[in-house]
């Protein structure tokens, strides 16, 4: 198959169609027409196989990966997705792989409302590149920067729980392609979640003065926060959002680490008045209070040892992500 049969036999009119959307894919560039008085937001993830996930990966499952890791960034400034572009490298064209992918890319796409609506193919090592589009409102936009002394940080999504997944790949490749029988560690590896829809609810109605998406390790996530509002925190490393099933698996000394230290959990950080935190736990029953904002510099936890944040760096030569 040639780049045109590719695209339109795969990628054509996937995912819904919106009204902000004039024109999508088919021309040389997507229209998209935003509602008066809103801001558009961009942000772009590219993956790579071998170092964002395993070779034979389930395609159906990389499909779903690769547009939710970019929708997390959408979720963590408050936006509400538009649309997509897919940047497509593949070694060579097999319906099977093409099928696959396709199909798990539109099934996030739906659930998320959130179309394909431009891209490019070309032939390579394995990767794929998604950008997306959102729109938000100049008074409910998160940054990171907006944080305040006093304030609390609050984790919607659990942690530590995508490490465990990959571990469990690591060890068993062949559960790479055992998608039906997936645990929840697992899934969280290779299907996250992405929050758009519980980041919208909490914008329209609780005021959250900044906000991050935890990708590279909640130290290290927290961290980026704590610079850009030029502050410190104190967090109680026993309110950790765990899944049970971590914690069964790997002890809880190990399952506190992975929390801190490890990425691919795509939960949001959210910092935001303290007052405000019994409505945003009534939109967001899984929300954990795990901290608080103070003046100076570092992160410590409940008994004021400073915590190393050492999360995932793309240029360590020491780290490997899959």
């Amino acid at each position: 198959m040639d780049e045109f049969t590719v695209i339109n036999r795969f990628f054509t009119h996937l995912g819904p169609r919106l009204p902000e959307v004039i024109e999508g894919v088919g021309d040389d560039c997507a229209l998209l027409q935003l509602q008066p008085g809103e801001l558009l937001a961009l942000s772009v993830d590219t993956s790579v196989e071998g170092r964002h996930f395993p070779e034979a990966a389930d395609p159906w499952a990389l499909g779903w990966r690769c547009l939710a890791v970019a929708l997390s960034d959408l979720a963590a400034m408050g936006a509400r997705p538009l649309g997509f572009t897919l940047s497509l490298t593949l070694p060579e064209t097999r319906e099977d792989w093409l099928k696959g992918f396709s199909q798990g890319l539109e099934t996030l796409a739906k659930l998320t409302q959130c179309p394909l609506i431009g891209g490019d193919t070309t032939r390579g090592p394995l990767s794929l590149g998604v950008q997306v589009q959102g729109a938000v409102a100049p008074s409910r936009v998160w940054r990171r920067s907006g944080a305040r002394p006093g304030q609390i940080l609050t984790i919607l999504g659990n942690l530590g729980s995508a490490a465990a997944g990959l571990d469990s790949m690591t060890r068993n490749p062949q559960r790479l392609q055992e998608r039906e029988d997936w645990d929840a560690l697992e899934k969280a590896y290779m299907l996250p979640w992405p929050l758009t829809a519980e980041a919208q609810r909490l914008a329209q109605n609780v005021s959250i003065s900044a906000a991050i998406d935890v990708s590279d390790g909640f130290l290290a996530d927290l961290q980026h926060l704590l610079a850009a509002s030029a502050l410190a925190a104190q967090i109680d490393t026993t309110q950790l959002p765990l899944d049970s099933l971590l914690v069964e698996r790997w002890g809880l000394p190990l399952a506190r680490d992975a929390a801190l230290h490890a990425g691919d959990d795509y939960a949001l950080l959210l910092v935001m008045d303290e007052e405000d935190f019994p409505l945003a736990r009534n939109l967001c029953p899984d929300l954990k209070r795990v901290g608080q904002l103070v003046p100076g510099a570092g992160i410590r936890d409940q008994e004021g040892e400073l915590l190393e944040a050492h999360g995932y760096n793309h240029f360590s030569l020491q780290q490997d992500k899959a």
